[in-house]
Protein backbone atom coordinates (compact mmCIF):
# COMPACT_ATOMS: atom_id res chain seq x y z
CA UNK A 1 0.00 0.00 0.00
CA UNK A 2 1.75 3.40 -0.77
CA UNK A 3 2.36 5.78 1.34
CA UNK A 4 -0.29 9.07 0.37
CA UNK A 5 2.86 11.56 1.98
CA UNK A 6 5.71 11.34 -0.67
CA UNK A 7 6.88 14.16 0.41
CA UNK A 8 8.17 12.16 3.79
CA UNK A 9 9.68 9.58 1.26
CA UNK A 10 12.29 12.34 -0.36
CA UNK A 11 15.70 11.41 0.36
CA UNK A 12 19.08 8.82 -1.05
CA UNK A 13 18.34 5.08 -1.03
CA UNK A 14 20.82 2.31 -1.85
CA UNK A 15 18.96 -0.79 -3.79
CA UNK A 16 18.74 -3.60 -1.61
CA UNK A 17 20.14 -6.31 -4.17
CA UNK A 18 19.33 -9.22 -1.74
CA UNK A 19 15.84 -8.14 -1.70
CA UNK A 20 15.57 -7.09 -5.33
CA UNK A 21 15.62 -8.69 -8.96
CA UNK A 22 16.89 -7.20 -12.42
CA UNK A 23 15.12 -9.88 -14.99
CA UNK A 24 14.36 -10.50 -18.66
CA UNK A 25 12.45 -12.60 -21.25
CA UNK A 26 13.06 -13.65 -24.48
CA UNK A 27 11.32 -15.79 -26.91
CA UNK A 28 12.64 -19.08 -28.00
CA UNK A 29 12.62 -20.70 -31.24
CA UNK A 30 9.04 -19.08 -31.90
CA UNK A 31 7.52 -20.91 -29.19
CA UNK A 32 8.89 -20.65 -25.84
CA UNK A 33 9.97 -17.86 -23.41
CA UNK A 34 12.94 -18.26 -21.56
CA UNK A 35 13.53 -15.99 -18.60
CA UNK A 36 17.06 -14.69 -16.96
CA UNK A 37 17.88 -12.48 -14.55
CA UNK A 38 21.14 -10.68 -13.10
CA UNK A 39 22.51 -11.88 -9.70
CA UNK A 40 25.02 -9.19 -8.81
CA UNK A 41 23.78 -5.37 -9.66
CA UNK A 42 23.93 -2.38 -7.52
CA UNK A 43 22.56 1.28 -7.41
CA UNK A 44 20.32 4.11 -6.12
CA UNK A 45 17.60 6.09 -6.32
CA UNK A 46 17.39 9.53 -5.75
CA UNK A 47 13.56 10.11 -4.24
CA UNK A 48 12.37 13.21 -4.54
CA UNK A 49 8.10 13.22 -2.76
CA UNK A 50 7.57 16.54 -3.55
CA UNK A 51 8.80 17.22 -6.90
CA UNK A 52 9.02 13.63 -8.81
CA UNK A 53 11.01 14.70 -11.73
CA UNK A 54 13.36 15.38 -9.79
CA UNK A 55 14.51 11.91 -8.43
CA UNK A 56 16.88 9.90 -10.63
CA UNK A 57 18.35 6.12 -10.61
CA UNK A 58 21.48 4.82 -11.23
CA UNK A 59 22.19 0.84 -11.84
CA UNK A 60 25.46 -1.14 -12.64
CA UNK A 61 24.74 -4.63 -13.76
CA UNK A 62 27.61 -7.49 -13.60
CA UNK A 63 27.28 -9.30 -16.74
CA UNK A 64 29.25 -12.48 -15.88
CA UNK A 65 26.43 -12.58 -13.28
CA UNK A 66 24.02 -13.88 -16.20
CA UNK A 67 21.74 -16.63 -14.79
CA UNK A 68 19.06 -18.32 -17.39
CA UNK A 69 18.81 -21.83 -15.23
CA UNK A 70 21.47 -23.16 -17.94
CA UNK A 71 25.05 -23.09 -17.50
CA UNK A 72 25.48 -23.70 -21.06
CA UNK A 73 23.45 -20.86 -21.89
CA UNK A 74 24.51 -18.26 -19.44
CA UNK A 75 28.33 -19.02 -20.81
CA UNK A 76 26.78 -18.78 -24.60
CA UNK A 77 25.66 -15.28 -23.40
CA UNK A 78 28.83 -14.27 -21.55
CA UNK A 79 30.95 -15.03 -25.20
CA UNK A 80 31.79 -12.76 -28.20
CA UNK A 81 28.08 -14.17 -29.83
CA UNK A 82 26.43 -12.12 -27.04
CA UNK A 83 27.76 -10.04 -23.98
CA UNK A 84 31.41 -10.00 -24.70
CA UNK A 85 31.78 -9.86 -20.83
CA UNK A 86 35.72 -9.67 -21.24
CA UNK A 87 35.43 -6.51 -23.24
CA UNK A 88 32.17 -5.52 -21.50
CA UNK A 89 31.90 -6.25 -18.01
CA UNK A 90 28.84 -3.64 -16.91
CA UNK A 91 25.84 -2.97 -18.27
CA UNK A 92 24.75 0.28 -16.76
CA UNK A 93 21.67 2.47 -16.70
CA UNK A 94 21.36 6.18 -15.61
CA UNK A 95 18.31 8.20 -15.48
CA UNK A 96 17.53 11.48 -17.65
CA UNK A 97 14.25 12.78 -15.95
CA UNK A 98 11.31 10.64 -14.60
CA UNK A 99 7.99 11.54 -14.40
CA UNK A 100 4.66 11.00 -12.18
CA UNK A 101 1.69 9.07 -14.33
CA UNK A 102 -0.90 9.65 -11.73
CA UNK A 103 -1.32 7.38 -8.80
CA UNK A 104 1.11 5.46 -7.84
CA UNK A 105 2.08 5.12 -11.62
CA UNK A 106 5.71 7.08 -12.58
CA UNK A 107 8.16 6.35 -16.26
CA UNK A 108 11.88 7.05 -15.65
CA UNK A 109 13.64 7.62 -18.54
CA UNK A 110 17.29 7.53 -19.02
CA UNK A 111 20.83 6.09 -20.92
CA UNK A 112 21.13 1.99 -20.78
CA UNK A 113 24.25 0.95 -21.96
CA UNK A 114 25.34 -2.41 -23.11
CA UNK A 115 28.69 -3.60 -25.12
CA UNK A 116 29.45 -0.13 -25.47
CA UNK A 117 26.62 1.44 -27.00
CA UNK A 118 23.77 3.50 -24.94
CA UNK A 119 20.41 4.21 -25.61
CA UNK A 120 17.82 5.47 -24.32
CA UNK A 121 15.37 3.41 -22.35
CA UNK A 122 12.08 4.08 -20.99
CA UNK A 123 10.64 2.22 -17.79
CA UNK A 124 7.17 2.24 -16.63
CA UNK A 125 7.22 1.86 -12.83
CA UNK A 126 4.38 0.95 -10.25
CA UNK A 127 5.30 2.25 -6.59
CA UNK A 128 4.56 -0.46 -4.48
CA UNK A 129 4.93 1.59 -1.24
CA UNK A 130 7.28 2.64 2.05
CA UNK A 131 7.80 0.54 5.21
CA UNK A 132 9.69 0.70 7.80
CA UNK A 133 11.38 -3.19 8.18
CA UNK A 134 11.85 -4.83 11.32
CA UNK A 135 15.55 -3.51 11.51
CA UNK A 136 14.33 0.08 11.60
CA UNK A 137 15.45 0.24 7.96
CA UNK A 138 13.13 2.75 6.00
CA UNK A 139 12.28 0.79 2.51
CA UNK A 140 10.28 1.75 -0.51
CA UNK A 141 9.61 -0.70 -3.61
CA UNK A 142 9.07 -0.43 -7.33
CA UNK A 143 7.99 -2.59 -10.00
CA UNK A 144 8.79 -1.53 -13.86
CA UNK A 145 8.62 -3.26 -16.58
CA UNK A 146 10.58 -2.30 -20.78
CA UNK A 147 11.17 -3.59 -23.61
CA UNK A 148 13.94 -3.18 -25.92
CA UNK A 149 15.23 -4.78 -29.30
CA UNK A 150 18.28 -6.14 -28.39
CA UNK A 151 19.81 -5.45 -31.99
CA UNK A 152 19.79 -1.71 -31.12
CA UNK A 153 22.41 -2.49 -28.93
CA UNK A 154 24.29 -4.73 -31.24
CA UNK A 155 23.14 -7.81 -30.17
CA UNK A 156 22.79 -9.90 -32.97
CA UNK A 157 23.69 -13.09 -32.72
CA UNK A 158 20.88 -15.39 -33.83
CA UNK A 159 20.03 -19.04 -35.82
CA UNK A 160 17.58 -19.40 -38.56
CA UNK A 161 15.06 -22.42 -37.85
CA UNK A 162 13.51 -24.58 -40.46
CA UNK A 163 10.24 -23.93 -40.12
CA UNK A 164 11.22 -20.29 -40.34
CA UNK A 165 11.62 -17.45 -38.23
CA UNK A 166 14.72 -17.28 -35.77
CA UNK A 167 16.16 -19.06 -32.62
CA UNK A 168 16.07 -15.60 -30.60
CA UNK A 169 13.73 -12.76 -31.07
CA UNK A 170 14.83 -9.15 -31.29
CA UNK A 171 12.20 -8.11 -28.67
CA UNK A 172 13.65 -8.65 -25.10
CA UNK A 173 11.20 -8.10 -21.99
CA UNK A 174 12.76 -6.42 -19.09
CA UNK A 175 11.30 -6.30 -15.70
CA UNK A 176 12.61 -4.68 -12.61
CA UNK A 177 11.52 -5.63 -8.70
CA UNK A 178 13.49 -3.31 -6.51
CA UNK A 179 13.44 -2.93 -2.64
CA UNK A 180 15.88 0.17 -1.72
CA UNK A 181 16.78 1.22 1.89
CA UNK A 182 17.15 4.81 2.68
CA UNK A 183 20.49 6.44 3.20
CA UNK A 184 21.26 6.83 6.70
Amino acid sequence: MANTDLTALTGDYTIDTAHSTIGFTVRHAMVTNVKGKFLDFSGSLHLDGGNPSASSASIDVKMESIDTGSADRDGHLKSADFFKIDEFPTMTFRSTSAEALGGDDYRITGDLTILGTTKPLTIDLEFNGAAKDPFGNERVGFEGKAEIKRSEWGLTWNAALETGGVLISDKIKLNFDISAIKNA
